[in-house]
């Protein structure tokens, strides 16, 4: 796939990202190491929203229930319910400032039409990503334009150690309410204590909403030498936790809204014209 990427470098930690392609981060490496999971690639997620890498999932992130129109632009569920947002080709960003160590990039709803036809709220959004020797840190500014816009964005990072087996890396995950889910997966309103217990992954499998995630909150994943480490900064109340069975992949996902807030309500912002709803992750990369 013949796309632009940009790349960003500090002592031994370099990401890359493709503005074209929502601005995803498609590698995060260390000492020459690949932290991300790529699972089948960046043609998979231009073409069919196939998650990989660092994924900004937008106008929503995970499921939606509303009856939206029959849009290419939509990746569905196995029910059918439309999810991750658009895909990655109604995003185009456009590099407004590009260091060594940062990247800034904006998408506009003006150069996507059709996005507004599933989301019918002009709005622009800007990324900063910067880069220190241990982190880097992406940084997501939602700016309503000439009518209220509901922020539901969300991240998907999907972190892969790269020693060791899946069953044995230690996860860390500082959760405490659980969001209930419906056969769908979507949630019912009711909420749940809840508890990950630290320590090897063996073979548990996640798939599992979280809410009340205080800002600073650190998610993290250590194969014995590696330790990688989500931290939510700022604006992320909500989290999903997905570690599927059988695969290599963790991902600690930092959202805005829960599950189906566009719908529901629940946990949702809304933005009067001119405001602007800011919100920042950093994913670190170290030994363990």
């Amino acid at each position: 796939m013949s796309v632009d990427r940009v790349a960003i470098r500090a002592g031994s930690l370099e990401a890359t990202f493709v503005p074209a392609l929502g601005m995803i981060g498609t590698s995060l490496t260390h000492r020459g190491e690949q932290a991300l999971g790529l699972r089948g690639g960046l043609e998979a997620y231009a073409d069919r929203g196939s998650t990989m890498g660092v994924p900004l999932l937008h106008p929503w992130a995970n499921r939606l229930t509303a009856a939206l129109p029959d849009s290419p632009l939509l990746h569905r569920d196995a029910n059918g319910l439309p999810i991750h947002g658009v895909l990655p080709t109604a995003m185009p960003f456009v590099v407004r400032e590009h260091r060594a160590t940062a990247v800034v990039a904006e998408f506009d709803t003006a150069r996507s039409p059709a996005l507004l036809e599933v989301f019918p709220h002009p709005h622009r959004l800007l990324v900063e990503a910067s880069i220190a020797p241990a982190a880097v840190s992406i940084r997501t500014t939602m700016t309503a334009l000439d009518a209220p816009v509901p922020v539901a964005f969300g991240y998907h990072p999907y972190l892969s150690p790269p020693a060791g087996e899946r069953s044995a890396w230690l996860i860390e995950a500082p959760v405490a309410t659980r969001l209930v889910l419906d056969r769908r997966m979507i949630p019912t309103g009711d909420r749940e204590p809840a508890r990950i217990d630290p320590g090897p992954l063996g073979d548990r499998a996640f798939d599992d909403g979280y809410a009340g995630v205080p800002d600073g909150s650190r998610f993290s994943v250590t194969d014995g030498r590696h330790r990688l480490e989500v931290t939510f900064v700022r604006g992320y109340r909500f989290a999903q936790v997905y570690a599927p069975a059988g695969e290599p992949v963790v991902a600690f996902e930092p959202m805005t809204a829960p599950t189906d807030a566009l719908v529901s309500g629940d946990g949702l912002i809304t933005l009067a014209p001119g405001e602007r709803h800011t919100a920042e992750f950093a994913i670190g990369v170290g030994d363990a």
